[in-house]
């Protein structure tokens, strides 16, 4: 399972990259031949291809019964116009392989482009299947020779702009479909049902779709260089984006590659809107505090925080971050996928973060936004219940004044999230570690309990209770043993009053090794990764609000 992290609008124009500039005759940018078409933008055209296949499926079905029941109608009521023949065996065969197409491409793992392929010989096979049925059975009112546009005219303009191809491939593609009509012609002729005289006759009728083979390949190119500008528009700097991962409320969350080390990466863009940029001044201000606090969070070395690759704006002032891949899951995920957490690996997990922390701390940066959702689990080489902290692109210097306001205040949002927000939070922007020490006490009883500390309607009645109210201890929530200690750490990272809560993420971190629990051992961790995620299969842990802080 990939964690991933990026955002980034469809249009993104060219950016301005913070960073190295690459040597005189580097190549940094692809031309559009080397530039595919978006992972993502195939598969959702392979989507479509199932959904045209289901549509075309579904004609066929309606059409024979319609057909029939036409000619009952017209003939008065002559039972022989309900008689099945080899029309009704071509249109049932072309509903079997309609419906085998649309599950294909629903359950397939093969590429997106492997795909597309079959949908192209899916639409030859469509019109042989439409030129069969409709000369197979040809009265002498109906064999007239007059040039017109056929239903297979129709569906290559139709699978044109649903599957993108190359030229070639469409054009190819196309040929053999519109000659399927000429060729049905022919079987006729051959079977004796229509003399229409010479063979050059078949293509005179057909000619005009011929003529659309060449809209359908005008169509298929506009749609390929829409999905090449698109490629082009997702070039961040060193960095190529490849499929959308997530979307959220700041911005869209993007895989990528390095374009010179092939290294996988994952990139989260801020929208404009995001950070208040409608306004020339604020968007200034967002940029400068921007680039000071990524600069910032990319001095973090912590094995535990997760490493920041590259950070650039780009013209239109969207924000990006380039930062590592990791697989596994988030916490959140974690523990609403299988339940609350046994205390040894909740001891494991958070002295873990405790570490991240401390560096952070001790530089001077508060995260803000510890939850579930921003510490992530995983596999590193071949460690197993690995933890990263997350999302320390927003972190805030401690001294920090209102004056000089963080990129999250700039934007007018509500900094963190409400049910791991401390108290001193609620009241005031200046805050220090022992915040996010509330927060890793929230976290803590989350996994414990797989309930949040406080519960309610709304965040204000939620941070309301932070405030006010007393927790729950742990052990009243959960049938699961708890150990008294492990729960009395827990407790004082909730205290109201940040003097009454361990003073560093150290000091908490030696409480936890004391707090008589058994230890979390590598055998443990392996064997629940072998049990519950034998493998990486690069589906998602997680929403796109864990990489959008709140």
């Amino acid at each position: 399972m990939k964690w991933y992290a990026g955002a980034h609008t469809p249009t993104m124009p060219h950016p301005q990259v913070i960073g190295p500039v690459p040597p005189s005759g580097t190549k940094t940018t692809p031309s559009r031949a080397e530039r595919a078409i978006p992972a993502d933008l195939l598969r959702d055209a392979s989507r479509r291809l199932g959904i045209l296949s289901l549509v075309g499926g579904g004609l066929w079905l309606f059409a024979t019964v319609l057909a029939h029941l036409a000619g009952l109608w017209m003939s008065h009521g002559d039972a022989r116009a309900l008689r099945l023949g080899v029309p009704d065996a071509i249109a049932a065969s072309s509903v079997v392989l309609s419906v085998a197409l649309f599950f294909y491409t629903r359950r397939s793992q093969r590429e997106p482009r492997t795909m597309l392929d079959v949908g192209l010989v899916y639409m030859v096979l469509t019109a042989l299947a439409l030129s069969l049925t409709t000369h197979w059975n040809v009265t002498p009112r109906d064999a007239r020779i007059a040039p017109e546009i056929s239903w297979i005219g129709a569906a290559v303009l139709m699978f044109a702009a649903f599957v993108p191809s190359s030229r070639a491939k469409t054009l190819a593609a196309c040929l053999i479909a519109v000659s399927m009509n000429p060729l049905a012609m022919l079987i006729a002729r051959a079977r004796g049902t229509w003399d229409f005289g010479r063979a050059t006759d078949a293509l005179l009728m057909h000619y005009p779709d011929y003529l659309l083979v060449g809209v359908a390949v005008v169509i298929s190119h506009i749609v390929t260089t829409l999905g090449h500008q698109v490629a082009k528009a997702r070039e961040m700097g060193s960095y190529q984006l490849g499929e959308l991962l997530g979307r959220g409320g700041m911005g869209e969350v993007y895989r990528a590659t390095h374009r010179m080390l092939a290294r996988p990466a994952a990139i989260k863009l801020i929208r404009p809107a995001a950070i208040g940029a409608l306004d020339p001044a604020a968007a200034r201000l967002a940029v400068t505090r921007f680039r000071r606090e990524a600069q910032a969070a990319a001095n973090l070395q912590s094995p535990h925080t997760v490493e920041l690759y590259d950070f650039g704006v780009t013209d239109d002032q969207t924000l990006y971050f380039v930062m590592e891949l990791l697989d596994g899951l988030d916490l959140d995920t974690l523990v609403r996928e299988h339940g609350p957490v046994p205390a040894p690996r909740v001891v494991h997990i958070l002295t873990q973060v405790c570490a991240s922390l401390e560096e952070a701390h001790v530089r001077g940066l508060v995260h803000r936004d510890i939850k579930p959702a921003n510490i992530h689990v995983g596999r590193v080489g071949l460690v197993c219940d690995f933890v990263k902290v997350l999302d320390f692109g927003l972190v805030k210097p401690i001294a920090e004044r209102s004056l000089d306001q963080t990129l999250a205040t700039q934007a007018g949002l509500l900094v963190g999230t409400p049910a791991y927000m401390a108290p001193e939070m609620v009241l005031s922007d200046i805050v220090d570690g022992r915040a996010d020490i509330y927060a890793v006490g929230c976290v803590a009883y989350y996994l414990l309990t797989g309930q949040q500390v406080f519960d309610g309607d709304t965040p204000m009645k939620v941070m309301a209770k932070h405030l006010q109210e007393a927790p729950v201890p742990p052990s009243q929530r959960v049938q699961l043993d708890i150990p008294p200690r492990l729960e009395h750490v827990v407790l004082g990272c909730l205290a109201k009053k940040p003097e009454d809560r361990p003073h560093s993420a150290a000091e908490l971190s030696r409480l936890l090794a004391a707090a008589d629990v058994e230890r979390w051992t590598d055998e443990q961790a392996s064997q629940w990764w072998a049990s519950f995620r034998p493998s990486s299969t690069g589906a998602l842990g997680s929403s796109d609000r864990t990489m959008t802080s709140g």
